[in-house]
């Protein structure tokens, strides 16, 4: 699943190609995505101008003078702008046309997507409005993640993977921070110190920023914005190394579950 590397990259690739241009048509082909496409999609958004493209943890958000149009790319889905009249591939769901002759073509093989319509502000939406802050916000430091662990007995991967905590840390990005910082991903929230946190959240800014230069990470078939594939992964320094050398002492990588999500630790780097 895309993670926010991922949707970061999707958003930098099509926002050139839709700020500043007016929806002509919205056409949907299959309206049973995650959540059915709503009928006031395409009677709203035509005749609008998409005056930003922005990103709120896997969301991206069209914003409108009506209203702003909120995208979820789920498992597979996939964004591309074409000219109008490209021919239809399988599983092209939905079509944003624009007063250009492009359209922004909404592609979705597993249908886990979604492409909803608030004429409210997006931050009120129930999908959003109780998502924690930004990795980049000033609100997410050491101190808060350091009060918000108080008392929980919860894994501290479990505990940075979850939204109402801070957004954008998936699994990928959660092993890879946690070797960084030298924190065991199975030690209970609530054990990890102030200065462990420290270590975290620089860790956490700093892989993110550097997934999003490199276009995210390439598993299975994601593509971005541009078409291109990301290529954090060969930058990758624990995830999907199982009984590997550590690249930092040398023993060989673990693995267990946690979550129900494959976990990747070195044993010596962050016992």
């Amino acid at each position: 699943m895309p993670e926010l590397p991922e949707v970061e990259t999707v958003r930098r690739g099509i926002a050139p190609h839709l700020t500043g241009q007016i929806v002509t048509q919205v056409v949907v082909r299959q309206p049973q995505l995650r959540w059915p496409v709503p009928e006031e999609l395409a009677i709203r958004l035509p005749g609008q101008m998409i005056r930003r493209v922005e990103r709120r943890a896997k969301y991206l958000l069209l914003r409108t003078d009506a209203g702003t149009a909120i995208l979820h790319l789920g498992m597979t889905g996939r964004l591309r702008i074409l000219p109008t009249d490209t021919p239809l591939q399988k599983h092209d769901h939905v079509d944003l046309a624009l007063a250009d002759g492009y359209c922004l073509r909404f592609n979705d093989s597993r249908r886990f997507g979604a492409l909803l319509w608030t004429p409210e502000p997006p931050e009120r939406h129930p999908l959003l409005r109780t998502l924690g802050p930004e990795p980049f916000d000033a609100a997410f430091s050491s101190a808060y993640l350091h009060q918000r662990a108080q008392g929980r007995r919860s894994a501290v991967k479990t505990f940075v993977m979850d939204n109402h905590i801070v957004v954008g840390v998936g699994n990928i990005y959660a092993n890879e921070s946690l070797f960084a910082a030298r924190i065991n991903p199975l030690r209970p929230a609530g054990l990890v110190t102030l200065a462990e946190y420290e270590r975290l959240t620089a860790a956490i800014r700093e892989i993110l920023s550097a997934a999003i230069q490199q276009g995210g990470t390439t598993l299975r078939d994601f593509i971005g914005g541009d078409g291109e594939p990301g290529y954090f992964q060969q930058s990758l320094r624990i995830y999907d190394r199982y009984a590997l050398p550590c690249i930092a002492c040398g023993k060989p990588i673990q693995r267990c579950r946690v979550g129900q999500r494959a976990t990747y630790y070195c044993p010596c780097c962050q016992c």
